[in-house]
């Protein structure tokens, strides 16, 4: 059955709410609000003034998990401390509570029942503490996975130190060093994102809804702390409760799109096999490629 993705093309705070809000759902308890805190140098993240009254409206708390950067990548995100002050830096404590997941272990390890690449997916302890999930997304591009939506936040967003090394080496290494001399092939890397994301979803079934916002649209994602400028117009948000559906349909927005820059962003996103991911996804069955685009105008 096609899943039903709401779309406008009006990017305000207060269209994100709108649009949530046509989900219909009510999520339960606590909430956990996954953003991408934007790496420092960064100038492409949607900043905390952005998302303030979605996370308002469902009480929500920031989670963020700490990054599996080596020492020589520029990024600060990699240990508590320095990304807890980015995330001060940022505005991010300003505004909301405030929660890195992994900042104390031991992780949370969740088996991977039927994955392509993963046996375990390991998620920050603290992911126990909520009852339900909002995903809220920066739609771009990325330098390793050729894009980022709802299936990397699920993925490498809420995986561990550890998770993510084990993602990127597609299970070979759990070691945030090792795993980079032992990165997956273009097919195998997308595949465990598929594997991870699902784990993650399916621990809040029912209980997750998902925001993609399709602005500042580079080739590159906001973990960079050099990326390039955005190389197309704003296209729209979107808000579904499938995070396969939802991300295909930004991509197919992105193939749709008559703009001039879209053919240097389709670049970085067939040459990385990035769509891969959003088809793994679907055949791990946790969503569905078929939707329904309601515009909310």
């Amino acid at each position: 059955m096609a899943a039903t993705v709401y779309f406008t093309r009006d990017i305000t705070p207060e269209n994100v709410v709108e649009l949530y809000r046509k989900l219909g759902v009510e999520l339960p308890g606590k909430v956990a609000v996954k953003v991408h805190s934007g790496e420092e140098g960064n100038q492409n993240y949607l900043t905390p003034e952005f998302w303030k009254p979605m996370v308002e409206e469902v009480s929500g708390t920031i989670v963020e998990c700490n990054t599996a950067y080596g020492d020589a990548s520029g990024g600060v995100r990699d240990h508590t401390e320095a990304h807890w002050k980015l995330m001060e830096d940022h505005g991010w404590t300003r505004y909301f509570d405030v929660d890195i997941m992994d900042a104390e272990g031991p992780d949370v390890v969740w088996p991977v029942e039927g994955g392509f690449q993963l046996k375990e997916n390991h998620v920050g302890k603290n992911i126990l503490n909520y009852d339900s999930m909002l995903v809220l997304a920066h739609f771009k591009g990325h330098p390793m996975g050729g894009y980022g939506g709802a299936l990397k936040q699920l993925a490498i967003g809420c995986a561990s130190r550890a998770g993510k090394a084990l993602i990127h080496s597609a299970g070979a290494s759990d070691d945030r060093y090792e795993c980079w001399n032992k990165h997956a092939s273009k097919s195998a890397f997308p595949e465990a994102m598929a594997d991870a994301a699902m784990t993650v979803h399916e621990h809040f079934a029912g209980k997750i809804a998902y925001v993609n916002v399709m602005a500042n649209l580079s080739v590159d994602c906001d973990c960079c702390a050099v990326a390039e400028d955005p190389c197309m117009a704003d296209i729209g948000i979107l808000a579904s409760t499938d995070p396969v559906a939802i991300d295909q349909a930004c991509m197919d927005l992105i193939m749709g799109s008559e703009d001039p820059g879209v053919g240097h962003f389709l670049e970085r996103v067939v040459g990385r096999n990035g769509i891969h991911t959003i088809a793994a996804a679907a055949q791990l069955g946790f969503g569905t490629r078929d939707y329904r685009i309601v515009e909310v105008r």
